[in-house]
């Protein structure tokens, strides 16, 4: 990748609202020329010293009306984010102030930046590859531990290291086959089909092994869907609510309050899970009440593990065991509620209407049971842990799982072609496919339709 060199370009780096600072930062070769414009220091002119913090005031561009006290400082490059002169200016929070403050530095010469274009300039200058730039947006998203854990491997380098490996070790098979095309006369280690069809199906493994890990990578990352299902008036909305910590859902002692699916989302240790409350499955009494059925039906559909909710101080009915037959064969925890009450459920019974599910007596009331819930959702979910180890590689971006599973299809054609003992130049051209599909994860192969489509992700100011 080349580096670049553009115009100045500034944005609020922080988010809008009301904050005790708020940050604009400004990168390009004329940076800390633009700040010195608008900025006035009560003793010494501009930014002097690289790194060291200023105390001032920003001016309105044509040398008007003081905007804010500000403390700024200024990096040259390359050694800043983005590889060129980058300086911070530090307001006080609030959209208007910062806001404020950016139109100064614009009218004293910076460009408004588009979304991501500082860490486009990172990437461009060297100092991120492709793949540690989409981490970068990754880490801003992620929405639980799992997922910035996640993030922060990728942007730490833990996949493009890997990415790299497998890429030399394709290039140096491929670099066996053109030597031979090239110099069929000279003395040269021959080329032997056992060794680098050996040699290939490894990397091939490693590969096939990568795009396998995107499903659980994915579901690390940007978390699982579970739903709540029941008869009206059995609790689910009072256990939405218990899970999630806070009132999501309204709850009164009326049946069929619930008329549309409700969520909340939890963390639990293998990510994050969007429970989603619905409306009670019954013989609707009413247009709207089928609506709500209708609507509970399909987000069983959509998720991975169903809650079923019976009301443990009643017995079974026929609502309970149409409930079970919406089920059908999806993976299921049943949770018997209202466990602080006298039961009447007997667990035979609910055994019958519910095969091969968990059963699990809770209570919405006391919490009773819910960390066992959590448990056993966290196992059905995510195999019961935050799969993988802090070295192990994951794919969770559509882009990467593609490209790896380019790069896997032309070495198995290699391999074929070794062992069809077609020309070489075949098995050569299926390397450079491979190598190109790996460099393409990275960026060293890339082109502006796919830096477009990755940036356009990201947010103002990043």
């Amino acid at each position: 990748m080349t580096g670049f060199s553009g115009d100045t370009i500034a944005a609020i780096a922080t988010p809008p609202g009301q904050g005790g600072v708020a940050v604009v930062r400004v990168s390009g070769s004329e940076a800390r020329l633009v700040v010195e414009k608008v900025l006035r220091r009560g003793r010494g002119r501009g930014l002097p010293q690289a790194r060291t913090v200023y105390v001032g005031t920003v001016h309105e561009a044509s040398g008007g009306a003081a905007i804010d006290r500000v403390i700024a400082f200024w990096m040259p490059g390359p050694r800043s984010y983005t590889g060129e002169d980058v300086v911070e200016v530090q307001c006080h929070g609030g959209s208007l102030v910062s806001g404020r403050v950016l139109e100064s530095l614009l009218a004293a010469g910076a460009r408004a930046a588009e979304p991501g274009e500082f860490t486009k300039r990172a990437l461009l200058n060297g100092r991120l590859d492709l793949a540690q730039a989409e981490a970068v947006a990754d880490l801003i998203a992620a929405r639980s531990e799992s997922a910035r854990r996640l993030a922060w491997s990728q942007l730490d380098g833990l996949l493009s290291g890997r990415v790299g490996v497998l890429r030399d070790a394709v290039v140096a098979a491929r670099a066996l086959c053109e030597a031979a095309i090239d110099f069929p006369d000279e003395d040269i280690p021959e080329l032997e089909p056992g060794t680098l069809d050996a040699e290939l199906r490894r990397i091939r493994t490693e590969l096939d092994r990568l795009v396998a890990s995107f499903e659980r990578g994915r579901l690390r990352y940007e978390g699982a869907r579970a739903v709540l299902v029941g008869k009206p008036n059995v609790g689910k909305s009072s256990l939405l609510n218990a899970l999630a910590g806070r009132e999501r859902a309204i709850v009164t002692p009326v049946a069929g309050t619930t008329r549309d699916v409700v969520e909340a989302t939890i963390a639990l240790p293998g990510g994050a899970v969007v429970v989603a409350d619905t409306a009670g499955i019954r013989d609707a009494c009413d247009g709207v009440e089928r609506l709500g059925a209708e609507r509970a039906h399909a987000a069983i559909e959509d998720a991975g593990c169903v809650l079923a909710v019976l009301d443990g101080s009643d017995a079974l009915d026929e609502d309970d065991q149409m409930v079970a037959a919406a089920i059908g064969e999806r993976a299921v925890i049943v949770l018997v509620n209202k466990s602080d009450l006298r039961q009447s459920a007997p667990e035979a019974e609910i055994a019958r209407a519910f095969p091969r599910a968990i059963r699990i007596r809770v209570s919405a009331l006391t919490r009773h049971g819910l960390d066992e819930v959590e448990r056993a959702l966290g196992t059905a979910l995510f195999g019961g842990s935050d799969a993988g180890g802090e070295d192990e590689v994951t794919l969770f971006r559509e882009r990467h799982r593609d490209a790896a599973r380019v790069a896997s299809e032309g070495l198995a054609r290699a391999e074929s072609g070794l062992l069809a003992r077609v020309p070489t130049e075949l098995i050569a051209s299926d390397l450079a496919a491979a190598t190109d599909a790996l460099g393409s994860i990275t960026g060293e192969i890339s082109n502006e339709d796919v830096l477009d489509r990755v940036f356009s992700e990201f947010c103002l100011g990043k």
